[in-house]
Parts: structure tokens; C-alpha cells; sequence
């Protein structure tokens, strides 16, 4: 899909083959592992990312000099087949504190043949107010979420 500027939502998808189980596990436990650590909106570098796999964990970046950035709230945590979070990060690539003003992710895990159907739909982008469309571009372009899906594609 290509997104244009009236777009509000961005979505990706990638099939994988293992079963929905191995899929749900592999992109919740190992989302460090698929968030590239230069995706920082922190002073100094990423060490760690973490994602808390509960309903209101958080996703978060530990840097090396110990502070940390939740850029995140975790919505739905539905193994195996659901994850839904919080993008708190707004159109300046920093963190957003107003919820009202952040969209969200949700990624769904659904059998398709012998593997896993992904899809990765980031949506509500029109929270983030005037300006908007920078962040479609920015989520949608292959550093963004297809850079993401191809990394946990390499992982399982």
C-alpha cells in the first residue's frame, strides 16, 4: 500500500513461515531485536528496547547512560493474535505527553497456510495535529515500519 497525505493510516504486512504462536512470541519478546537501536530519540545511545507484555506495560528504550524513554503504553495484549500500543512520539521525533495527541499500533498474528499472516496497521495519524503527513511518510517509508517487518521476518 502506498500512503498519500488524506491516508490517516499506515499498514503493512508480511507473511512469515511459523505458526501464529512462534510469530506473537518472537515479535513481543524480541522487539528490541527488531527496533533498529539508531531509532532514538534519547541523548545518548540505546542499549535495550523492552516491551512490557501486559496491558499497560510500556515500550521502552534504556540508553547507555541509564535514563529511559517510554514511548509507548501497551493497549491490548491478546496472545497470540493481538498487540495494540501507543505511538507517543510526535511530528519533532520526540516524546508526545498528551495521550489525546498520540496514535496507535496494532499488529495482528493470523494463520495463512502453514505460516503466519502479519499485519501491522499504524493508525489515527492525524492525532499528531497539522503536519500530520510527515509522520505517514515517516512510519511508511522502508527505514520506517517495512524496516521493522523485515527484521522480525529474519528473526523467525
Amino acid at each position: 500500500m502506498t500512503t498519500t497525505p488524506t491516508d490517516t493510516t499506515v499498514r503493512r504486512e508480511i507473511t512469515v513461515a511459523v505458526p501464529v504462536e512462534r510469530a506473537f512470541a518472537v515479535f513481543t519478546e524480541r522487539f528490541g531485536d527488531i527496533k533498529p537501536r539508531e531509532h532514538n530519540i534519547m541523548e545518548s545511545p540505546i542499549v535495550e528496547t523492552v516491551l512490557e507484555p501486559r496491558v499497560g506495560g510500556h515500550i521502552y528504550d534504556r540508553a547507555e547512560d541509564g535514563s529511559e524513554c517510554r514511548w509507548s503504553r501497551v493497549l491490548a495484549f491478546e496472545p497470540p493474535h493481538r498487540l495494540v500500543f501507543s505511538w507517543d512520539i510526535d511530528l519533532q521525533w520526540s516524546l508526545e505527553t498528551d495521550p489525546e495527541k498520540c496514535s496507535e499500533v496494532e499488529v495482528s498474528f493470523e494463520p495463512e497456510g502453514d505460516g503466519t499472516r502479519v499485519v501491522l496497521e499504524h493508525r489515527h495519524l492525524d492525532r499528531h495535529g497539522e503536519g500530520w503527513a510527515s509522520m505517514s511518510a515517516g512510519v511508511g517509508d522502508e527505514a520506517g515500519w517495512p524496516l521493522y517487518l523485515e527484521r522480525f521476518a529474519a528473526l523467525v
